[in-house]
């Protein structure tokens, strides 16, 4: 469903009715949007429901210095912004302490998404050196596993849904393999010559979104 990454009209009630998934990945190359479709789709979500609660975990000094873009006609004062969070964490540490005291919570949050997940298990490991390719590999599946498995759990009694971002260098995801372990909805972002992007999901029957950066605004050009 690539709408739910794009303001939602108002006949949708705010994505509340649109299908949802327990786990979403969304990838594409470096400077295509994903932060900003990862917020648009935290709003969307938090203005469903009045009682939704979104958590976005972050780098902060990636955030501020790289904040998402937001669509034309969102109004930067509005309250739905209080309704998600801004987790900072700064290492694939922090995501699996965060998860693993998940079901300590009282109330669930609606969603949480984590932006640029893959590369927090690109940095320094506790002895300060760069984690190999099967180190790397291996936290990334610790670390999916104990995500998939709060959420799985926290479904059994609050919708929640989890979406993660991930940077894709080239024209595959190395770690796709890794991802398809515990997610199945997986959308795709690729760049589409013109300035312009298209998102699309693994689903063959779904939408194509078409879309672009423009003068600091999320613009979707044409769903087809």
């Amino acid at each position: 469903m690539v709408e739910r990454f794009f303001p939602m009209k108002a006949s949708s009630g705010g994505g509340g009715n649109l299908r949802r998934e327990n786990l979403t990945l969304l990838t594409g190359p470096i400077s295509s949007g994903k932060t900003s479709l990862l917020f648009q789709f935290a709003l969307n979500v938090a203005n469903a429901s009045e009682s939704n609660r979104v958590v976005f975990i972050c780098h902060r000094k990636r955030i501020e210095s790289n904040p998402p873009f937001l669509s034309q006609g969102i109004d930067p004062s509005s309250d739905v912004f209080d309704r998600i969070q801004m987790k900072y964490v700064d290492d694939d540490e922090g995501i699996r302490k965060y998860f693993a005291a998940f079901h300590l919570h009282l109330d669930f949050p609606a969603a949480v998404v984590i932006d640029d997940f893959g590369d927090y298990f690109t940095q320094l490991n506790s002895k300060g050196t760069l984690m190999n390719s099967r180190a790397r590999d291996m936290a990334m599946v610790r670390t999916l596993a104990l995500c998939h498995n709060a959420i799985v759990d926290a479904n059994k009694k609050a919708a929640c849904e989890l979406v993660l971002t991930e940077t894709n260098p080239g024209d595959s995801l190395r770690s796709l393999f890794i991802y398809k372990r515990w997610i199945t909805t997986i959308f795709t972002i690729k760049g589409h010559g013109d300035g312009s992007f298209l998102l699309r999901s693994n689903g063959s029957s779904e939408k194509i979104a078409k879309y672009s950066i423009t003068l600091q605004y999320l613009i979707l050009e044409e769903e087809f």
